[in-house]
């Protein structure tokens, strides 16, 4: 059986790379372009995704001819979920800031609220709520050679109501394969592709991105560090919040201040932790 012939009811689970977007492709020529009502493609949208990233999941959408929900966390909405679209989603990091301000601290490695309400949750409450789906499976773009992380989602206790897949694995694709396929397309992520990794891809500037990689992005456009600048150093209810997103280097605004006294492009990171949103 083909790997890309999904169990339903399921989520296609598209996070915007150029690999999730891979996967949907594969997905799309095992189903003759028409998916089945109860396989729906979804983007969670955070706010901090780069303006490539989003113009290339709606041109995944018009060139492909395949609906993508856009969906987007709000505690203050129905069932805490929004679902929006190309041209009314986020772009100032509007539902990543407001978990934040709800939180009243900031999310960190080891307190990853963000990727939990952001993507996780969100993606549950459309399922749920949206769909009437009760029990379903979660297809993500993983692939063979991220091992280490299919191995990571098949050992979470089984708590709730999805099954997490990674087709891609089962079907052996590589970071070559992903690659090539994209060179040979005919439109593509429009984002810089360094060693088969999207440095800005995803949440622009996320803490679990390698020093290196922040920084040569704030090298290339300075401005995107203003958000995660006033994150950290914003006051809630009268209060400074306690901590950086991250206690073992600098914060945004010092790492923005070493990027201004270095002239050269640092090399970047090969190795970075990752939330399941990245790809």
């Amino acid at each position: 059986m083909s790997a890309y012939k999904l169990e339903t009811p399921g989520v296609i689970s598209f996070s915007g790379g150029r690999t999730s977007g891979y996967m949907l492709r594969k997905i799309l020529d095992e189903y003759d372009n028409k998916l089945p009502e109860d396989l729906p493609v979804v983007f969670s949208n955070t706010g901090k995704e780069m303006p490539q990233t989003l113009d290339f999941v709606q041109e995944c959408s018009d060139k492909w001819n395949v609906p993508i929900v856009w969906i987007e966390w709000n505690e203050n909405s129905e069932h805490n979920l929004d679902v929006v679209n190309y041209e009314t989603a986020s772009r100032k990091g509007e539902p990543f800031e407001r978990l934040i301000d709800s939180k009243a601290f900031l999310p960190n490695p080891v307190t990853r609220y963000c990727t939990s309400y952001l993507k996780i949750k969100a993606m549950r409450a459309y399922c749920m709520f949206w769909k009437d789906f009760e029990y379903w499976n979660n297809y993500v773009g993983l692939r063979y050679d991220e091992r280490h992380r299919v191995a990571r989602i098949h050992n979470r206790k089984k708590k709730e109501r999805w099954e997490t897949e990674a087709p891609l694995h089962a079907a052996r694709v590589t970071v070559h394969d992903v690659f090539k396929f994209w060179t040979n397309n005919d439109f593509d992520l429009r984002l810089p592709n360094i060693g088969g990794k999207t440095p800005q891809g995803n949440c622009d500037m996320c803490f679990l991105k390698g020093k290196n990689t922040i920084m040569n992005i704030m090298k290339s456009d300075p401005k995107l560090a203003d958000w995660w600048i006033a994150q950290e150093e914003k006051k809630i209810g009268g209060n400074q919040l306690a901590h950086k997103f991250r206690k073992d280097r600098a914060s945004y605004r010092g790492l923005l201040e070493q990027t201004q006294n270095q002239l050269d492009l640092f090399e970047y990171d090969q190795s970075t932790d990752t939330c399941f949103c990245h790809d």
